[in-house]
C-alpha cells in the first residue's frame, strides 16, 4: 500500500516576502503548498481537494471574492476551508469576504502570527 503524500495548501498570493514566510512555515508543517496567481488555475487545483486555500483578499488581479463565492457554491469544493487575509483597517472587505463564504477572515499580522496553528490543523499532524 502507498503511503499518502503530504496534505496541500493552496495560496492565492502576490506578495514574494509573504509567500517566502507561507513556503517555510509549510515545509516545517509538512504540507505541500502551491501557488497559484490565476483564477481558472486555482479552480481546477480545488477539484484536487487541498486541505486548505489561503487568499491575499487585496490581490484584486484574481476578483478573491468571486472565486471564494465559486468555491462555497460547487458541492465538490465547498467543503475546502478557505482562509483569508487583509489590512486590519479594511472592515467593509473583511464583511464582504465572510458573506461570501470564507471560512475564517483575519488581519494580516493575526494571520502570520497564528500561521503555525493555521497550518498544523490543516496537516493532521498533532
Amino acid at each position: 500500500m502507498q503511503k499518502p503524500g503530504p496534505k496541500r495548501v493552496v495560496a492565492v498570493v502576490n506578495d514574494l516576502f509573504f509567500s517566502v514566510k507561507l513556503s517555510e512555515m509549510a515545509k516545517r508543517s509538512g504540507l505541500a503548498l502551491e501557488f497559484v496567481k490565476e483564477g481558472s488555475t486555482l479552480l481546477e487545483k480545488a477539484h484536487e481537494k487541498p486541505s486548505l486555500i489561503i487568499f491575499d483578499l487585496n490581490f484584486e488581479d484574481v476578483h478573491p471574492l468571486k472565486l471564494i463565492s465559486k468555491l462555497k457554491a460547487a458541492p465538490e469544493t465547498k467543503s475546502i476551508s478557505l482562509v483569508g487575509y487583509l489590512s486590519h483597517v479594511q472592515v467593509d472587505l473583511k464583511q464582504k469576504a465572510q458573506e461570501a463564504g470564507c471560512d475564517m477572515v483575519m488581519a494580516r499580522s493575526a494571520f502570520s502570527q497564528n500561521l503555525p496553528q493555521i497550518f498544523k490543523r490543516h496537516s493532521g499532524i498533532g
